[in-house]
């Protein structure tokens, strides 16, 4: 049996869309703060997924150990984020989470992916374009109670 490559583009669709209903209905159980960072946890795991699949070429849907060691990293950083649910994105943040090595690679992946996301994940991108409008406050211009406040958030 020969499967035509209509019929794959149409199976990853299909993958693509349920991928993105399971992602809706594990949002909709959260408040709107928490789905801000899973919202930020995937547009990293997409972009990852193109530079990785473009610049290394293993199988489908598959990554390298070293991209799937960069999004463990960028988990870890995320939920080590000082600023917790009101985290602005990484190009607005003034605090540098990566360590030197690993954010000349994420530059690397950002500048790569980032244009194919509006193609791949256009929703993704319009969000995180969206969320890159907002402006942080450095977490040392906060108040003594603002600070607190966050602190019981996170």
């Amino acid at each position: 049996m020969r499967v035509l490559p209509s019929e794959i583009r149409n199976r990853r669709r299909s993958m693509k869309a349920l991928a993105l209903l399971l992602f809706v209905r594990r949002l909709k159980g959260m408040n709107s703060k928490s789905r801000h960072l899973e919202r930020e946890r995937l547009t990293i795991e997409r972009m990852v997924e193109i530079y990785c699949g473009d610049h290394h070429r293993l199988a489908q849907g598959r990554l390298c150990d070293d991209c799937r060691t960069f999004i463990d990293y960028a988990d870890v950083r995320l939920d080590k984020c000082p600023y917790g649910d009101d985290k602005p994105t990484c190009s607005n943040c003034p605090i540098h989470c990566y360590k030197p090595a690993r954010r000349a690679q994420v530059k690397e992946i950002m500048r790569y992916a980032g244009p194919r996301m509006l193609l791949r994940h256009p929703v993704l991108a319009i969000m995180h374009k969206i969320d890159g409008l907002r402006r942080a406050r450095h977490p040392r211009e906060l108040t003594r109670e603002e600070r607190l406040e966050s602190g019981k958030k996170s």
